[in-house]
């Protein structure tokens, strides 16, 4: 049988990455989908493959080696299922990917059992076998791989991979390239799933300015500390293991800029169209960004007073605000997680983001425009003197027709357009003068669902007697004031967005849990000989005072938090502790529970104690909420009810596999969620995934969880605090696990029940814990298999250096977790995130030779 091109089989050979060699791979066809009967061939040249994993593979026994052969196919040429009640089959979820050729066709090398390899070709021929981005099967070839050139391969790579674990002469690390995939775990009876959750609304995340982290040294001290040898780690740590909150969807692409042709017919040209793909503001990250004009102090005063306005209206469980600064506007890739754009000063704009901004208007984004003389469409704004901060009458026009007069401060420039008012939206609003001049439009833009809604009245600015000229002015003002905030609503909820706020609640005392009984009696001696005459243990962050009983005389601040000690007294509609203690099947994580119903931040409240605690009563903080969340840098972290929170403590020895590659406790942690639903039995479908390099993704289009990362070194181990958050019962603002079960189920007719946090935490607990010893006796080929199972980047091209740059494709991870691409010249190289980027795999770089 012959499909697509019709291309012929593709031959197959390997080469490490650094390690390339002239010897040649031969490969066997043994048997063809593609054709009954073919040649014996052979491939001089090993560059054109790269492996995935950090040595190389050797076949298990009794399984299928096969090389596919794909072509990148868009738009409405997408694969599509011959009728609709037929099942894909995910070509990840039925083999190990081992070698890939990048290219057109793109070609891969896989193992699977004889049953996986017979599914996979049954549903290539049925047209049902999916592969990842894009990408349309053509041609599936079972190879056989010549031992001599696996051997020599792996000589190359053990020579090389002893040379990299040996940081000083003291250090012994014994590294085993064999390849095993990790067992999956959970694959016993479901212990107990719980009652159905109630969906909540809130998100698990905030975003991502890039911020770089301050790394203290010194062995003794407690500062964030890497081997100073170790440079990659280090610099990875830097750059992205504190990254968590949504990344794009980066699977969007930047907007070509030409210019020689008019504004509108960009927005035709450009509009990104995936078929089955989410493109509008649900898939993007919930922010709103801030430009207030060139740095200075009257720019960063205009900044606070915008954002406290719009922090009054919005639901702050559900978007960050942020600053956008003029350089990062430039520089960085903002729209892809850009909710809303406010531009809020007179400047002028500067061509070059003037253009940016229309730019992310022809990809559908949304402006609003605070007397800003940022326009377009022919709409022109002019200055009328007469009007200039004065109060005026304002008549706005709701969606809905009804009317709203208020009194206003006017900006003193006014909109006017050369020829008709057409195309406007129904919303806008206009002075009650002889000439009714337009204060508020609505212009939509393109055919992507862009519009900006301009207006020239200071809604941002509260009614105060430093902006307005007499008394009367402010009490006009003052009287229009909850008017004004009405208006604001109606504008930014015609811009998308909710304006439900809900206050924040109040902070909660602490309960110390017991995952195990035989710990609580140990664990009560330890406190006592720990805590000061008034029962308090401090730290730098925060003062725990451990109690027998909460009353409501005892006051809770977040620099001070009494901590229960009687278990009995313990009881939470939100996490159940028998739910948690029946699925956390582990040797010593997650022994320990702090568990807040309100927090400020979990990564807190282990300071105090991670230090002193004996490692087998493993510590982790558990909470409902937190109302101070952090993300990378100065990022916040949004933490609504129906996302698992948590932060939890391990510790790992300097001179260890993972302690020579910290970097990849993020990837551990984010997979260790992955894994911990789809291990559930008949959960496996669930399109849960992982992404580079600590998020937590549905498919490859929405996040809905990440991971955040503090390490310290004292003496010769590290104590991790590992900070994560994913959306289980919470579907804004983007989407939670149940969302995706409740979508299978509707698919496939199944009855899968609902999720909760706290079976869910501590199923990622006992799965991260296994990976862990995996990647202690292994290294990282112990556990990469089932991370490549699960991750969204197969086949995935990214650019280097900025949207203009050269295009590789992504191959997988190198020894230090960083990303190997491949390069149109056949070379594969390891890039590092630039620092700067709101996503970790926007605008990556080579790093410069040692």
């Amino acid at each position: 049988m012959t499909r697509g091109n019709g291309r012929t089989a593709p031959q197959a050979s390997v080469h490490q990455h650094g390690l390339l060699s002239p010897s040649s791979l031969n490969v066997l066809p043994s048997c063809s989908l593609e054709s009954s009967s073919m040649l014996q061939a052979s491939i001089d040249d090993l560059n054109k493959w790269a492996l995935f994993l950090v040595s190389p593979f050797i076949l298990e026994a009794e399984h299928v080696a096969f090389v596919t052969e794909s072509i990148w196919v868009q738009g409405e040429n997408l694969q599509r299922p011959s009728s609709s009640s037929e099942t894909l089959v995910k070509w990840s979820d039925c083999c190990l990917p081992l070698a890939c050729r990048p290219g057109d066709p793109y070609q891969l090398i896989a193992e699977a059992s004889v049953d996986d390899f017979s599914k996979l070709g049954v549903a290539f021929l049925e047209d049902r076998l999916q592969m990842a981005n894009g990408l349309i099967p053509q041609k599936i070839v079972s190879v056989h791989l010549q031992d001599s050139a696996l051997k020599e391969l792996k000589d190359q790579a053990s020579n090389k991979q002893a040379e990299i674990l040996q940081p000083s002469p003291e250090a012994s690390v014994e590294n085993k390239p064999e390849l095993d995939v990790m067992e999956h775990i959970g694959q016993e009876e479901l212990k107990v799933l719980g009652p159905e959750a109630t969906q909540q609304k809130g998100g698990a995340s905030g975003s991502e300015p890039a911020g770089e982290s301050d790394r203290g040294v010194g062995s003794l001290e407690l500062c964030h500390l890497h081997l100073s040898s170790c440079h990659e780690c280090l610099e990875l740590e830097n750059s992205t293991i504190e990254s968590v909150k949504f990344a794009s969807a980066e699977n969007i692409p930047d907007l070509p800029y030409d210019y020689s042709g008019s504004l509108e017919s960009i927005a035709d040209d450009v509009c990104p169209e995936r078929e089955g793909r989410r493109v509008n503001i649900t898939g993007k990250a919930p922010n709103i960004l801030l430009y207030v004009g060139s740095d200075s102090q009257e720019a960063l005063d205009r900044f606070q007073q915008v954002r406290s306005v719009l922090a009054d209206c919005v639901d702050t469980d559900s978007y960050t605000l942020y600053h956008l600064p003029e350089e990062s506007a430039l520089r960085d890739p903002w729209s892809d997680n850009c909710l809303l754009l406010v531009i809020a000063t007179r400047e002028s704009l500067p061509e070059d983001l003037s253009r940016k901004f229309m730019a992310y208007l022809s990809q559908g984004g949304k402006v609003l425009g605070l007397s800003s003389s940022f326009t377009f469409a022919g709409f022109q704004v002019t200055s009328k003197g007469a009007l200039q901060e004065t109060v005026q009458n304002l008549l706005f026009s709701k969606v809905d027709q009804s009317q709203v007069k208020l009194s206003v401060l006017s900006s003193g420039c006014v909109y006017e357009h050369p020829g008709e008012w057409l195309s406007l939206g129904k919303l806008q609003g206009h002075l009650e003068n002889e000439d009714k001049d337009r204060l508020i439009v609505q212009v939509p833009f393109g055919t992507c669902g862009g519009e900006a809604i301009l207006c020239q009245v200071h809604l941002e600015l509260p009614p105060s007697s430093s902006v307005v000229r007499t008394p009367e002015d402010f009490d006009l003002l003052k009287s229009s004031n909850v008017r004004r905030y009405e208006v604001l609503k109606e504008i930014l909820t015609t811009l998308g967005l909710s304006c439900d706020v809900q206050q924040v609640p109040a902070l909660t005392p602490l309960y110390l849990l017991s995952a195990a009984e035989e710990i609580r009696d140990p664990l009560m001696q330890w406190l006592g000989k720990r805590v000061d005459p008034e029962g308090v243990i401090q730290s730098s962050k925060v003062s725990l005072k451990f109690v027998s009983s909460y009353t409501s005389e005892i006051e809770i601040t977040p620099a001070a938090i009494p901590v229960v000690t009687d278990v009995e007294a313990f009881s939470s509609e939100n996490f159940n502790l028998d739910i948690y203690r029946q699925n956390l099947q582990t040797k010593q994580l997650g022994k320990v529970i702090l568990f807040a119903e309100v927090t400020p931040t979990t990564m807190s409240l282990l300071d105090g104690l991670m230090f002193e605690m004996p490692q087998e009563m493993g510590l982790i903080a558990i909470a409902v909420r937190q109302t101070q969340g952090k993300g990378r840098g100065r990022n916040a972290w949004l933490s609504p009810v129906g996302c698992a929170l948590s932060t939890l403590l391990v510790s790992i020895p300097l001179r260890s596999q993972l302690g020579q590659r910290i970097p990849f406790v993020q990837h551990l942690m984010s997979l260790a969620v992955v894994e911990a639903v789809r291990s559930i039995p008949e959960y496996q479908d669930i399109d849960l995934r992982v992404k580079w390099p600590n998020d937590i993704y549905y498919s490859d289009l929405m996040k809905l969880g990440g991971v955040l990362v503090n390490s310290t070194l004292m003496g010769e181990t590290f104590y991790i605090l590992i900070g994560c958050g994913f959306n289980v019962t919470n579907s804004n603002p983007t989407i939670c696990i149940n969302d995706l079960i409740l979508e299978y189920n509707r698919q496939h007719g199944t009855d899968l029940k609902p999720l909760r946090t706290d079976f869910l935490i501590a199923r990622t607990v006992t799965v991260l814990e296994k990976l862990i010893d995996t990647f202690q006796d292994k290294g990282p080929n112990g556990v990469l298999p089932l991370y490549y199972k699960y991750w969204v980047h197969s086949a995935q091209q990214v650019r280097l250096g900025s949207s203009e740059g050269p295009t590789v494709s992504i191959v997988g991870l190198d020894d230090s977790g960083f990303l190997l691409v491949h390069q149109e010249g056949g070379e594969v190289v390891t890039v590092h995130p630039d620092g700067n980027s709101f996503d970790m795999l926007r605008n990556l770089i080579i790093p410069k030779q040692r």
